[in-house]
């Protein structure tokens, strides 16, 4: 079955803007969203700053009544796929589309955490008769694409999947294959994460994975930098709509982009280190490769996944070399974490509407921050400075903790 996808709409949430326009120019300019953080006193913690989701309102998209019922995380799913829809030209209430053929799969790696925060300092301090009806539903990871799919009428395809930073690159992937199939004609996917909170921090901080770079917010997130010592955390929440070529046609949709290739391993090594060489990630760009039917020389942008940790940089890196070999040294690669932070389960997400506008624009991002040359990491990662280019194939990979890898290959629609 010879079914192309195509993305028709983008919606985003970020720390450095709550729309599509607003985090491209950003990235493009490599403005940095990290500051102090001030959703909680972060005084005690080890690292103090994050990327935060600023003047998001969620009653502009939902009554106040039910916006109570949702944890943070879906509220800033709903948000973004709201700018999606109208993006795609898509009503609410599907109208000319068979609502059977539109699915759901917008993911978080951690979902309603703040909500079992809370409603945890309730059972505690007051009781269980005092936690709310509605910690269930709002806590758990899978009810991003349940409140979508019923704001909309969406009664495709539905769930969740968590794959910590690799969730919603995951959730792109597996809709398209969705849609190749025949299983639907639309997918709203994408990625959702409110992870922000003061247990998340403890645990991260604890781990010694994030920066404490608290001095320094805008110079903290450091991919492949030298002097890099760990990420830093951020909100955020991206959309894609993913639709079947001539179904896209038929209803004069505004192709952004095509998706040719999906890949997907697991490292089966370590609970939160990469496998040694970064074995698992180039497997996946393999496969992705594979599936696009294209070869490892067709790539001409590479959205890296550049987390800013000291091993997983330099294993990446290693994985670029095994992939493309002397051909690495060629292709433009960017992190865009410096600018918008690490958004886990959302990266994946946020980070494909920044390839998918590279696509369009011919504009290759910079990795800011990139101020020291790390002998370890000696490719084109594109520092501080972006770059203008003719870009035809693209690809955004992610990583996350249990080993689990995800490559997306996107085209400019032609």
């Amino acid at each position: 079955m010879n079914r192309r996808v195509v993305v028709t709409g983008m919606g985003a949430l970020s720390c450095v803007g709550n729309n599509v326009p607003d985090l491209w120019d950003a990235v493009v300019n490599g403005r940095s969203g990290i500051d102090k953080v001030d959703i909680f006193d972060p005084s005690d913690y080890k690292t103090q700053i994050a990327g935060e989701i600023k003047g998001f309102d969620i009653t502009a998209h939902v009554p106040a009544k039910d916006a109570r019922k949702l944890s943070s995380f879906s509220q800033f799913a709903i948000g973004a796929a709201d700018q999606a829809m109208e993006s795609a030209g898509i009503s609410h209430a599907l109208d000319g589309i068979n609502p059977e053929m539109v699915g759901v799969i917008v993911s978080s790696g951690i979902g309603g955490i703040c909500t079992i925060e809370e409603q945890h300092k309730k059972l505690l301090d007051r009781g269980p008769s005092k936690v709310s009806p509605f910690l269930v539903p709002m806590m758990i990871a899978d009810l991003a694409s349940g409140n979508i799919a019923i704001r909309y009428g969406a009664q495709g395809p539905n769930m969740g999947i968590v794959s910590a930073c690799a969730s919603s690159t995951h959730s792109i992937g597996e809709s398209f294959w969705m849609i190749k199939r025949g299983d639907a004609d639309v997918m709203i996917t994408g990625g959702t994460e409110a992870g922000v909170t003061p247990i998340s921090f403890a645990g991260f901080c604890a781990m010694k994975a994030m920066s404490t770079r608290n001095d320094e917010p805008k110079k903290a997130m450091r991919p492949f930098d030298a002097d890099r010592d760990g990420f830093v955390m951020s909100e955020g929440s991206g959309v894609l709509i993913l639709e079947e070529l001539e179904h896209a046609v038929k209803r004069g949709a505004n192709i952004l982009a095509e998706v040719i290739g999906y890949g997907a391993s697991g490292d089966a090594h370590h609970i939160t280190a990469p496998a040694p060489s970064g074995r698992g990630c180039a497997q996946a760009i393999r496969t992705a490769l594979r599936h696009a039917e294209i070869n490892p020389s067709d790539i001409n942008y590479i959205n890296a996944h550049g987390t800013s940790t000291p091993i997983g940089d330099k294993y990446e890196t290693m994985a670029y070399k095994t992939v493309f070999g002397d051909n690495a040294y060629n292709i433009p690669i960017s992190s865009v974490k410096g600018q918008i932070g690490h958004n886990l389960g959302a990266s994946g997400a946020l980070e494909s509407i920044s390839c998918i506008k590279t696509l369009q624009e011919g504009i290759i991002p910079p990795t800011i921050n990139q101020d020291s040359p790390d002998p370890d990491c000696d490719l084109d990662y594109t520092p501080n400075t972006a770059r203008k280019a003719e870009i035809n194939t693209a690809i955004n990979l992610n990583l996350g903790f249990g080993g689990h890898n995800a490559v997306l290959i996107y085209k400019k629609f032609k």
